[in-house]
C-alpha cells in the first residue's frame, strides 16, 4: 500500500509539472550555431536516404526539430531495438521497488518452463547477464509462433558461462519484459505508464505483444520522436524530472555504463562496449537504437541529447554524420545570433520532404485498364491506375478487398491501406510517370521505417509491376509480376 501510493504521489506531482513539449530555445542562446545544424540537415537529406525526424536538445532545451513529409512530429514511429532501453528502465524500477534484483536466476521467474534437467550455466544465468548480452549462449534462441518464448529461450543451449561471452540477442530482452511482468502483475506497456510514459507527457504509447501476451520488450515501442527526446534527456539528468527522481539515479549510472566489453575497432560505435541494454559510443556517449536507425544519442559532455528516426541501412553513416556535423559545434558560452542562418534553418526545417518520383514521360494511353493478376505473391488480384484531382490513384484489390491509394505528384498524400504484408494501416503516397511507359509510386507506412517503390511499367495489354522496399530484414526486391488488361 505503502508503495502504491508513493507512485501515485510521484505521478501527481510529475504530471502537474511536466508539459507535452520540451522548453524551446535559439540554437545560439544554447551555444550551437544555426549554420552547423543546417550543414547536418543538408548532408543527411544529400548523402543519407532517408532521415525522417531529428529533434536536438542543449541544455535541457530543443534546439532543433526537424521532419521529413510525410513523417511529423505527432505521428507514433516504431523504435525497433531502441525499445531495449525501455525495457531496461522498467527492470531498473522493479528493482527499486523491491520487486527483482540483477542477482535473481533467471530460471526463478519459470518454474513451468525450464528443461526437466536444466545445465549448470542455465542454472547461473541471472537477471544481470540478460541486461549486459552476456547469457552464455553462441547463437540467439528463436521466438515462433506456435511456441511459448520463454520456453524456447530456456531450452536453447548455454555453452558459455554467463558473464563471459556477449552475444546480442533480442530474445534475452524478451525474458526481461517477462520477468517484469512476473514479478509486477503488469506488462511492460502498463508497468510504465505512471512511472515512466505519463510523467515525460509520452501519449499513447504501444507496445506489442508476443503470443503469450508479453510485452516484445527488445522491440514493438511505437512514440513520437520527442518522446525518444524527452526519455534521452531524463537519463542525461540522471532520472530527474522537474524535480522528480523517476528512475534511480544510481540506475541510470549503472545502465548507461560499459558491462561488458563487445568489440575493439575504435572506429566503430559498436565496438564501445554494451551497458544495461544500452550501447556506449565514441566520445563519451551513450546511446539507445534501433533497427534501420532509430537513435536515442546522449551527450554527457557536451549536455545534449539527439532523437532520429529512420530508414535506412547504413546506421554507421548517421552517427559519422553527428560526430563531424554537430560534436565540434558545440560551445560552452552563448553565441551571438545569426539572424540570416536561423531564418535558413528555421525554413529548412519545414521544408524537408522525403523524395518523390521526378516527371519525364506522360499518362500511357490504357493505363486507367484494371489488370488482373494469376496466382501473385500476398494475394494482390488487380490494380488500376486512375487520374484523380491532384495526382493518381492506385485501385488495388488484395484476396477479394478493393482499396484506393491517392498519390500526390507534387506532395504526399495521407491515407490508410493495406500493402503485401503490411496490414491496414496510416500511410502516404506519390507518385509519377518516370518514362514513357512507367509510373513509379511510393507508398510510405507512416508509423514503420518502410517505403515501397513501386514500377508500373505499361506494354500492350501487360502491366509489369516492380516492387522494392527501402529497407528490410530479408530480400527488399520482390519479383516481377505482370497482370493482363480486362
Amino acid at each position: 500500500m505503502r508503495i502504491i501510493l508513493s507512485l501515485v504521489i510521484l505521478y501527481g506531482l510529475a504530471t502537474a509539472a511536466s508539459a507535452a513539449d520540451l522548453p524551446r530555445s535559439q540554437p545560439e542562446e544554447e551555444g550551437v550555431p544555426s549554420a552547423a545544424i543546417q550543414s547536418f540537415l543538408e548532408a543527411a537529406n544529400q548523402k543519407i536516404d532517408s532521415l525522417h525526424s531529428f529533434v536536438l536538445l542543449r541544455h535541457g532545451k530543443c534546439i532543433a526539430e526537424a521532419y521529413w513529409t510525410p513523417y511529423d512530429g505527432q505521428t507514433r514511429h516504431q523504435l525497433y531495438s531502441l525499445s531495449k532501453s525501455f525495457t531496461s528502465t522498467a527492470v531498473g524500477l522493479a528493482i527499486s521497488e523491491g520487486k527483482l534484483s540483477l542477482d535473481d536466476p533467471v530460471l526463478k521467474f519459470f518454474p513451468d518452463e525450464a528443461p526437466a534437467n536444466p545445465s549448470a550455466n542455465l542454472k547461473s544465468m541471472r537477471v544481470s547477464d540478460l541486461l549486459r548480452m552476456s547469457t552464455g549462449h553462441q547463437t540467439e534462441p528463436g521466438r515462433t509462433s506456435g511456441e511459448s518464448w520463454a520456453k524456447t529461450f530456456l531450452a536453447h543451449p548455454v555453452p558459455f558461462k554467463p558473464g563471459t561471452h556477449f552475444v546480442y540477442n533480442t530474445s534475452a530482452t524478451y525474458m526481461l519484459s517477462a520477468i517484469v511482468q512476473k514479478a509486477t502483475g503488469q506488462t511492460l506497456l502498463d508497468y510504465l505508464k505512471l512511472r515512466l510514459f505519463d510523467p515525460l507527457g509520452i501519449e499513447n504509447p504501444t507496445w506489442e505483444t508476443s503470443p503469450q501476451g508479453v510485452s516484445t520488450g527488445g522491440y514493438g515501442l511505437s512514440i513520437r520522436t520527442k518522446d525518444i527526446a524527452s526519455f534521452g534527456q531524463l537519463y542525461l539528468q540522471k532520472g530527474k524530472w522537474n524535480g522528480t527522481q523517476l528512475i534511480p539515479a544510481a540506475w541510470v549510472e549503472k545502465a548507461t555504463s560499459l558491462q561488458t566489453s563487445n568489440g575493439s575497432n575504435p572506429a566503430s560505435d559498436w565496438d564501445q562496449g554494451y551497458g544495461y541494454q544500452f550501447w556506449r559510443c565514441r566520445h563519451g556517449a551513450y546511446r539507445g537504437d534501433g533497427a534501420f536507425g532509430q537513435y536515442c544519442l546522449v551527450l554527457p559532455e557536451q549536455d545534449a541529447v539527439i532523437a532520429i528516426t529512420s530508414g535506412l541501412n547504413d546506421m554507421q553513416a548517421v552517427l559519422n554524420l553527428v560526430w563531424d556535423k554537430l560534436l565540434p559545434a558545440f560551445s560552452e558560452k552563448p553565441l551571438v545570433l545569426d539572424q540570416k542562418q536561423s531564418h535558413l534553418l528555421e525554413k529548412t526545417c519545414k521544408s524537408l520532404m522525403i523524395r518523390i518520383p521526378e516527371t519525364k514521360g506522360a499518362a500511357v494511353t490504357g493505363s486507367d485498364r484494371k489488370f488482373v493478376f494469376t496466382n501473385p505473391p500476398f494475394k494482390l488480384e488487380s490494380l488500376s491506375l486512375q487520374t484523380a484531382k491532384l495526382g493518381r490513384k492506385l485501385i488495388v484489390q488484395f484476396d477479394g478487398k478493393e482499396q484506393q491509394i491517392s498519390c500526390g505528384n507534387t506532395s504526399w498524400l495521407n491515407g490508410e491501406a493495406a500493402w503485401a504484408m503490411f496490414p491496414t494501416q496510416p500511410i502516404a503516397a506519390c507518385g509519377n510517370w518516370t518514362s514513357a511507359d512507367t509510373f513509379t509510386a511510393k507508398i510510405c507506412f507512416r508509423e514503420t521505417p518502410f517505403i515501397t517503390t513501386l514500377q508500373l511499367k505499361f506494354v500492350g495489354d501487360e502491366l509489369q509491376l516492380k516492387s522494392q522496399m527501402n529497407v528490410g530484414f530479408g530480400p527488399t526486391k520482390e519479383q516481377i509480376i505482370v497482370g493482363k488488361a480486362r
